[in-house]
């Protein structure tokens, strides 16, 4: 009974899908985190460079009319 509904087709299909799944190894794994964790950093440090930049921009245009 319960074979024929539409939610157990769903995660029977669900679980074949899962089973295709290939992992990465883990080089693969630790490259991959070491790419993402540099890229973070770098776009970190282009924001907080772009940020006090227009601070400082925006503290002498605040200065000028004193």
């Amino acid at each position: 009974m319960l074979k024929n509904t539409k939610l157990y087709k769903f995660y029977e299909q669900v679980k074949q899908e899962a089973q295709k799944v290939v992992w990465p190894s883990q080089k693969e794994l630790i490259n991959s985190t070491g790419v993402v964790l540099a890229a973070v950093l770098v776009f970190s440090l282009v924001c907080l460079f772009l940020d006090y930049g227009i601070h400082s921009i925006i503290q002498i245009l605040l200065n000028i009319g004193k």
